[in-house]
């Protein structure tokens, strides 16, 4: 057992921060950059543990990160545990373990140690069969997943791997809830329907808000067990029909309620009449498959009911898999189940095209089924979001809803970083390309492509899909026409998007590639995937920063590139998302440190006064967060467009992909005044006595520090300290 208190130090005596009444961050020489600032810590009311100054939940574990050098202590496991004190208030207490005599005898002799893990573990027979029964097992989707054609070897295998293969996040869950009008409250109950979908990664929940018949929501609030409100989201106000919304650092309790589906969560509205409209959260296996999806209202005023349908095409045939989940539209008060008939309609323009009877039991109103082969009208129509779901209950009292079926919504975005590395035949050019897509309801996909850094000029510009075979690609969509030579961009729509590409689209199942003069097959390639939505302030909605070897001072022939969004909130805030691709995995046997990258800011001017930041050290292909206490020279120079991003790896430590950053801010006009300040306050506070009375300063070697003070700590004199 490690006791948390050698730790802490070895913790302070490695990265030189010390929490006094003010907090003291290590600051960089230019050989050096500082590490960024941690989350601020909740108000003193929510237990649970402080530890190197990040908080933990109660019954949270994370694993200590000392610092350079020695980073996150993997085989060290630390855990807040809940201690009451005899007045019955609770709170936390920090315990950590060594966790490396837990690991497991192995088999094999050529064990490997994973990056992030502690345990060594066997290698993974290439021929595992994927693992999936926690999918839908009644979507044909799954059952020819993985196959490679006759794809020749000489194309590069890494373009292909599968979503699963390839998702941004370490460990991610999707919840879905239906909103319907309370019944049982004293309002007049709502005619709206609404569907959230969330995702829970480690202690963060992302939630895409899509609703009809209902005025925009402005407050949010997730219901624990009891009923009580244990999260509150105030609804920006804008015209937009998706909400977005992230709740960060969820204690273990309510992680444990929402994987038990104990959880619910409701929506008002405050202007004109006041609506409420309620849900359960729940688990459904459908949502990994589904790439359509419809909301199904009542036209009934005070209606209180209404649907989901999930849905999905097979990959193979045209046939269409759906799932309704439906809420009110049974009126059954008695406690025995019964069976209710229904008729679920496929509908064109009131047209009837398909229907299916059916009964459904009243305790658990969920219906799946399959509209067999569609034909080519039908999915002309699916395509262009004119296919209407009606489901009625037939006998006495019928009641319908219904609404159109459109591509998947949510807060996602549709995005693909293309590198020379991903090329069919991979290549080291330094290039880098970029790309943002959005569907609209109607079919019609908006696109947006930079590229830089090309040996030659852009002879193709394409939207592909896996080639079947060596020297045939499969070429759905022609973006070359309008690609501009002298901004390096394509933006444009294309209106005749087809349904089979739509549910490819949203499966990460489509590429895109670009050829030029010396590379015929394409000089770069990406995979269009989509990029879970993360809450940080960053525009999506436009063209990101490209990074590339070519922007590196000296250029670098690499096969990895990248993009970035980076924005300055009102509080100077600088909030950034990197998305890096083709890294190889083969140029260095240790593979965990190639993919472990630097990324930081920094200003372009070679000068002896270079300000640099540290943003985050990262496996995989992405980074992102927040960084505070940006200096006014840095903000000055992303304001000028003078700043740049880049990211290093062991191959390439001063850097294998850069790019300039421009985000205009006015941060530099409110923060030359604190410093002016604070020189003012370190010449009235010369004296140490005066220095102890102020509420701002540091104590750090047995002395005080004023707030925004700098100075050489004695213990290194390669290092810049600073009091914040």
């Amino acid at each position: 057992m490690l006791a948390p208190r050698a730790l802490r130090s070895w913790f302070c005596a490695l990265s030189c921060w010390w929490l006094h009444t003010g907090t003291a961050s290590r600051l960089k020489t230019p050989a050096l950059p500082i590490q960024s600032e941690r989350e601020p810590l909740p108000s003193k009311g929510l237990a649970g543990c402080s530890f190197g100054g990040r908080f933990y939940s109660l019954e949270e574990t994370w694993h200590p990160d000392l610092g350079e050098p020695f980073g996150v202590m993997h085989c060290v496991q630390c855990h807040c545990e809940p201690q009451k004190s005899r007045r019955g208030k609770v709170s936390g207490k920090v315990n950590c373990r060594n966790i490396k005599q837990d690991c497991p005898n192995l088999e094999c002799d050529d064990s490997v140690l994973l990056p992030g893990q502690c345990c060594r573990t066997c290698p993974k027979d290439s021929n595992d069969k994927k693992q999936t029964d926690s999918m839908l097992d009644s979507f044909e989707y799954f059952h020819e997943k993985g196959k490679e054609d006759d794809l020749h070897k000489s194309y590069n295998d890494r373009s292909y791997l599968s979503s699963e293969d390839t998702g941004f996040v370490e460990s991610r869950t999707d919840f879905v809830a239906l909103l319907t009008g309370v019944t049982d409250s004293w309002l007049p109950s709502s005619s709206g329907v609404a569907r959230v979908r969330f995702s829970v990664t480690r202690t963060t929940l992302t939630f895409s808000v899509t609703y009809q018949r209902i005025g925009r929501p402005s407050k949010i609030a997730i219901l624990d067990s009891d009923g009580t409100p244990a999260f509150e989201y105030k609804v920006p106000k804008g015209q937009a029909d998706m909400i977005c919304g992230v709740w960060k650092n969820l204690a273990k309790p309510f992680l444990r309620q929402l994987h038990s589906e104990q959880m619910r969560i409701s929506m008002t509205t405050s202007t004109g009449r006041r609506e409420e409209v309620e849900g359960k959260i729940i688990r459904h296996r459908a949502l990994f498959a589904e790439t359509f999806s419809s909301i199904l209202t009542s036209e009934e005023e005070n209606a209180g009911m209404g649907g989901i349908a999930m849905l999905t095409l097979s990959d193979s045939e045209n046939n269409l898999h759906f799932i309704l989940i439906l809420q009110g539209l049974i009126r059954h008060k008695d406690r025995e189940p019964v069976l209710v008939p229904i008729r679920v309609q496929l509908m064109y323009r009131q047209h009837v095209l398909r229907e299916i009877r059916a009964n459904i039991t009243s305790n658990d109103p969920d219906f799946a089924e399959v509209l067999t082969d569609l034909n080519s009208r039908e999915l002309f129509w699916l395509s262009r979001g004119q296919l209407e779901m009606a489901v009625a209950t037939e006998g006495q009292d019928p009641r319908q809803i219904s609404g159109f079926i459109t591509g998947r919504k949510s807060c996602d975005t549709i995005q693909s970083v293309m590198s020379s590395g991903d090329a069919l035949i991979p290549g080291k050019t330094g290039g880098v390309g970029s790309a943002i897509f959005n569907v609209h309801d109607n079919g019609t996909l908006d696109y947006q492509v930079q590229v830089a850094g090309l040996t030659s000029d852009v002879v193709g510009l394409t939207i592909e899909l896996k080639p079947r075979r060596r020297n045939k690609r499969s070429i759905l969509y022609d973006l070359t026409p309008e690609y501009s030579k002298a901004t390096g961009q394509t933006v444009g729509s294309w209106s005749r998007l087809e349904a089979r590409h739509i549910h490819m689209l949203l499966q990460n199942e489509l590429f895109i590639n670009v050829a030029t003069a010396h590379n015929q097959e394409g000089e770069l390639r990406g995979q269009i995937k989509a990029l879970p939505y993360s809450g940080l302030e960053v525009p999506r909605d436009e063209l990101p920063t490209p990074l590339a070897g070519h922007f590196v001072s000296p250029p670098v022939r690499t096969g990895a590139s990248g993009h970035a969004w980076v924005s300055v909130d009102k509080q100077c805030h600088l909030h950034y998302e990197i998305i890096v691709a083709g890294l190889s995995k083969t140029d260095d046997v240790a593979v965990n440190a190639h993919l472990h990258g630097l990324a930081e800011i920094g200003e372009l001017d070679d000068s002896n006064t270079n300000h640099k930041r540290l943003l985050t050290g990262f496996y995989g292909s992405q980074a992102q967060g927040v960084l505070k206490d940006m200096s006014v020279e840095l903000l000055q120079h992303l304001d000028q467009g003078t700043a740049f991003i880049q990211v290093s790896t062991k191959m390439n430590p001063q850097g294998e992909i850069r790019g300039r950053v421009h985000v205009p801010n006015t941060c530099k006009f409110g923060a030359p005044a604190e410093v002016e300040e604070a020189e003012f306050d370190d010449l009235f506070l010369n004296d140490p006595e005066e220095l102890k009375k102020d509420p701002n300063t540091c104590f750090f070697e047995n002395q005080h520090h004023a707030h925004s003070s700098r100075w050489i700590p004695s213990y290194d004199k390669c290092f810049t300290c600073s009091c914040q």
